[in-house]
């Protein structure tokens, strides 16, 4: 069974920098393509960033392009969402996805897996 498990979401002040930590396992195949989605109050759950499983290639959404990175390590096993230049409006609960796909033109389709989220809250 596919598990998912995010990290490292906390309190910041705006303009500081924080990453965020998914770990997958229980997973027999893969490197999954794996993504990043946010829910902030009273908001629907929308696409951060996603990242291929076969070649590393990232996708982002207009709103955090240039500030967050995605990555992955060797392994397939941990997916990282690095982000700066924090703003009051990337306050949200931070979920990872798993099993998606990532087109050429940077749309993500969600996969089926997905973890419970970390808190992000930006202080202004």
């Amino acid at each position: 069974q596919v598990q998912l498990v995010e990290s490292g979401g906390k309190l910041v002040q705006a303009g500081e920098s924080l990453t965020l930590s998914c770990a997958i396992s229980g997973h027999t195949s893969g490197p999954y393509t794996m993504g990043w989605f946010r829910q902030g109050p009273g908001k629907e759950r929308e696409f951060v960033a996603g990242i291929t499983g076969s070649d590393s290639r990232t996708g982002y959404a207009d709103s955090v392009q240039g500030r967050f990175i995605i990555s992955r390590d060797n392994a397939g096993s941990s997916v990282y969402l690095q982000m700066k230049s924090l703003k009051s409006e990337d306050t949200a609960v931070y979920i990872c996805n798993a099993a998606g796909f990532l087109t050429s033109s940077g749309h993500y389709y969600a996969g089926n897996y997905w973890g419970q989220g970390t808190q992000v809250t930006v202080s202004s």
